[in-house]
Parts: structure tokens; C-alpha cells; sequence
């Protein structure tokens, strides 16, 4: 049986191997590549974040592994990831909700369509939102830790501790939203 750290590195890779939406300046769909060519190129991908609220109005953040290609240990604010070459960004929301959280069967709501650019990152990224009030079942190998938290106390811990500054912009413009 395979330890964490080497059940973390065969995902990692496996990872780095997917098939991503490769697409211009005005999130044109130009084909697909290897994710770790499309980031190791500064080439333009697709993105989804999706944030979890559960009824009293908490959000869900959680805590990336260290072995996470970006932001490694970070604390992030919307499950979400890399758009496949053949999904739209709605149906690969659904798949890392329940692929990282454990989440399915949810309504997503769209939110936001955004380009995010920041050091290797480069990202045209559509936001969701949905409310769950069941079991959190985490993907090890991507996630350590996973809490629903007032958002004000997000807010706050954003300030003081490393938090994914992609899903932070999502969330930033989220909330000018509601406003």
C-alpha cells in the first residue's frame, strides 16, 4: 500500500499529464495541452471556482497538499481547477466539487467570467456558487484540511495566512457582485 507523500506524487503527476483547455486572450478555445506544457509555456488555460456555502452562510476553505504544482499548502477560498480540453467550465465545476469535497448533485450557480494573470498563472476562470449542508469527503491528495468558516473570519485569516490569491480575485469580485 502506498504512503501519503507517494500516493500525492503519483497524483501530482498524473496531474501534470491531463489534457487541458488551451485558449487566447479572449478565452477562444486554440485545442489542448499537457498542463505542465501549458504552464511551463506561460500559455492561457481555463479555470473554475466554485464556492461552498453550507445554509447558515459559512464558506468552505480548505487546505492544498504540498505536493500542489501551485500554491502548495495554501488555504483556498473555492474548490475548482483546470478546465478539460473536452468539458465546458459548468461541467468541470461539478467534477472538482466532487472530486475534492465530496460534493455532487448540488445546483451550481454562475457568477463571473474573468481573465487572472499572475506569475506562471494565466487563467480565463468562471465562478460558481453552491449551498451544502452534508459531509465534507476531501480528496487526500489534493486537500489536507477542509472547514466552513464565517466570512468575515476568511477575510481576516486572508490577511495573515497564505491564501491562493486566483480563488481570492474570484471571490473578491463574487462579493462586489452581492453587493
Amino acid at each position: 500500500m502506498m504512503d501519503a507523500s507517494t500516493r500525492e506524487a503519483a497524483h501530482r503527476a498524473a496531474s501534470d499529464a491531463e489534457l487541458i483547455a488551451w485558449v487566447d486572450e479572449q478565452d477562444n478555445l486554440l485545442g489542448s495541452l499537457v498542463r505542465s506544457d501549458l504552464r511551463q509555456r506561460g500559455l492561457i488555460g481555463r479555470c473554475t471556482f466554485i464556492f461552498l456555502f453550507n445554509s447558515a452562510g459559512e464558506l468552505c476553505v480548505h487546505r492544498r497538499t504540498l505536493s500542489k504544482a501551485m500554491y502548495p499548502g495554501f488555504w483556498d477560498t473555492a474548490a475548482g481547477g483546470m478546465v478539460a480540453a473536452h468539458e465546458s467550465y459548468a461541467e468541470s465545476a461539478a467534477r472538482e466539487l466532487e472530486e475534492e469535497l465530496g460534493v455532487s448533485g448540488v445546483e451550481l450557480t454562475a457568477h463571473d467570467h474573468f481573465y487572472f494573470e499572475d506569475g506562471d498563472s494565466r487563467l480565463w476562470c468562471t465562478s460558481f456558487s453552491a449551498v451544502w449542508d452534508g459531509p465534507l469527503r476531501i480528496q487526500p491528495e489534493e486537500v489536507m484540511e477542509a472547514r466552513f468558516l464565517p466570512l468575515a473570519t476568511v477575510l481576516e485569516e486572508a490577511e495573515q495566512k497564505p491564501y491562493c490569491p486566483d480563488a481570492q480575485e474570484g471571490l473578491r469580485r463574487y462579493l462586489a457582485l452581492r453587493r
